[in-house]
Order: structure tokens, then sequence, then C-alpha cells
């Protein structure tokens, strides 16, 4: 049976909803119970780790009984294993639930399964409704499910030329503010932002998420990655969070660490030494490239030794998306299939 438009609808609504959750150590997930008419019963979201799922929240609201023969639409795949909490799938099925529709499959060794066990039940099950959006949401989450690491952004600005600075080293500004605004935004999203000891050293960055001069609401946990050390009069120091330092370059074992600590999605922003250094070791999982219309020439080059000796080694990108922003281009692209999964 295919999707109906109400069930598309009430996707839209669920991901709105998983939105509201915390990240963390669980997925951001958001469910919608409809009524054999299709109408809105309950709503629910993954309050944070420890409370119930999505979809246990939304049957929550329902007296017993009124889910019998209702659809439940949920951005990820029934859960099928007991952690802090039962098993979602179960949960479904005892409540009546006829139908489910999910967007995203849980790659999870021990969660997954839930709509093999929902089928086996005799219940309805349709994968992959707004998928994409799914996944966007929770990206972190599932790179740690699948390489037991954290989602890895690396992100530079650079001229149309590939500069990332004049000859100088002065970079401020490359892009404009609309780009600026942008990059800040995303930060806010991440869980850690990363940059190397040289980057400290030139620029005394904040590392802060800001609207203006305003902190957003979440702030990622600044990381120092090298062996210089940093001025203990360093901008970063006042940060809201405790900075995090690491005097290796081995970056497995940085993003073991970080795993470690419970980071989902680190944004790597820390100069072209380091952000080659990711690329090298083919530890990334989106790329973050803003071009700016303007010429600089010289040698500050965005990126440096990427591990490439030859066409057939290149770094083969998928592009997502091309964004405007005022003046300047926003690349967002991720590794294609040859290359993902590298660790």
């Amino acid at each position: 049976m295919a999707v109906t438009e109400t069930e598309r609808q009430a996707m839209t609504r669920a991901l709105e909803l998983a939105a509201r959750g915390p990240r963390g150590v669980n997925p951001q997930v958001g469910a919608v119970i409809l009524s054999p008419a299709g109408e809105v019963l309950a709503e629910g979201w993954h309050h944070g780790a420890g409370t119930p799922h999505a979809e246990v929240d939304a049957l929550s609201k329902l007296a017993p009984g009124a889910a019998r023969g209702a659809t439940a639409v949920v951005t990820l795949e029934p859960c099928n294993h007991t952690g802090r909490t039962g098993p979602c799938a179960v949960a479904l099925q005892e409540a009546g639930i006829a139908r489910v529709v999910y967007a995203l499959d849980d790659p999870g060794v021990a969660s997954g399964g839930g709509a093999e066990r929902l089928r086996g039940a005799g219940v309805s099950v349709e994968a992959g409704e707004q998928a994409d959006a799914a996944h966007l949401l929770i990206d972190g989450w599932l790179t740690a499910q699948r390489l037991g690491r954290p989602h890895v952004t690396v992100k530079w600005a650079q001229s149309l030329d590939g500069r990332a600075a004049a000859d100088d080293g002065t970079s401020q500004w490359i892009t404009g503010a609309e780009a600026r605004a942008d990059v800040h935004r995303r930060r806010s999203a991440s869980d850690a932002i990363v940059v190397g000891t040289g980057t400290v050293l030139a620029d005394d960055p904040a590392l802060t998420a800001r609207d203006g001069d305003t902190l957003l609401p979440h702030q990622p946990v600044p990381v120092v990655v090298g062996t210089r050390q940093t001025p203990e009069h360093a901008a970063l120091r006042r940060h809201p969070h405790e900075p995090l330092f690491y005097e290796t370059a081995d970056l497995h074992a940085v993003l073991a660490d970080l795993y470690a600590r419970g980071f989902q999605s680190v944004f790597v922003e820390g100069g072209p030494t380091l952000a080659s250094a990711f690329i090298a070791a083919g530890l990334f999982d989106r790329v973050l490239a803003y071009v700016a219309p303007v010429l600089l020439g010289g040698g500050r080059v965005a990126l440096t030794d990427v591990g490439v000796s030859s066409i057939g080694e290149a770094h083969r990108l998928t592009v997502d998306e091309w964004v405007p922003l005022g003046a300047d281009l926003l690349a967002i692209a991720h590794p294609a299939v040859e290359n993902e999964g590298a660790v």
C-alpha cells in the first residue's frame, strides 16, 4: 500500500516534533498517531536518554484501546530491543496499531529489526518516507552507529581561486555576512568544533556559535588538536564550555576519545593543515566549502596535502546542494560511494 498524502503530512509533522528533542546519545525521533480516518490522535517525541521513545510518548496520551486500527508515522524504524525502555515495536503491536510508516531503518545491531517484527505480527509497514530529511536530522547518530565515531563535517572558506588567505596571512573576511551567519548556525548544530593550534595562535578564535553578538542556545565544545601550547589568555578559554586539548596528530584517537565522551558530531574548522589531515585520513562525512567571488593568488591554499598523488586517488565527492549566500556560494557534499565508510 502506497504512502498517502495524509501520512506524508504526518511525517513532516513528526520531523518537526523530532527536532524538539535533545541531541545526545539517542537519536531525535518524532511520532504521529493517525486514526483510520486520517485524523491526528496523538503526537510524541523522544525527550532524552532514559525517557519513553517517541512512539510510546505518543501512545501514552491515548486512552487504552484508542490506538486500535490506527497508523503510527515515525521518523525512525521502531526499535526492537530492551534498554532503559522496552521495544517500541512491541508497544505498537500491543496497542493495536494496524500500520506503521517510517522514514529510516535503524542501523543498530541490537535495536534494528522492528519492521520485520511488526510485519511478522501482521502489521502493515512502509519504509523510506522523507528519508533524506530524517537522515539530515540524525546523521551524527547514524554515523556513530555505523562507524563507531562522531560524524565529521569539514568546513573551509576560500576565494574563487582556492585560497584561504592573502599572502600576508590576512583572511577576515573572505566571505560575506550571510555566509558567516550560516557557519554559526551550523556550528550550533554540532557537539564540538575542532581547530588546530596553528589557527588558535594565528587567529585567536572564540569558537562560539553566535547570532551577531548573541550566543546561540547550543554551543559546541571547543577542541584543539596539536602539540603547540594554547596561551592562557586565548579567547577560547572564555568559552561557555571548557575546551578539550589533544597533543597528538592521531586523528583516529581524537575521534575515538570524543566518541567515548558522547560526542556524535564534530565541526572541523581549524585551518588548511587540520582540514587536509582529516580528509587525507578519510575521516570526513560532509564537506562545507564556502566560495567567495574574489581572487587572492599566492600560496595560502584552502587545502594542502590530502593524500592524493595521482588522479586515481582523488577523493570523489557527491554534491548534495549548492546554496547561494549573498554574493558567496556554499557547496555541501559528501564522499562518493567508493569513499564512504573510511575509518
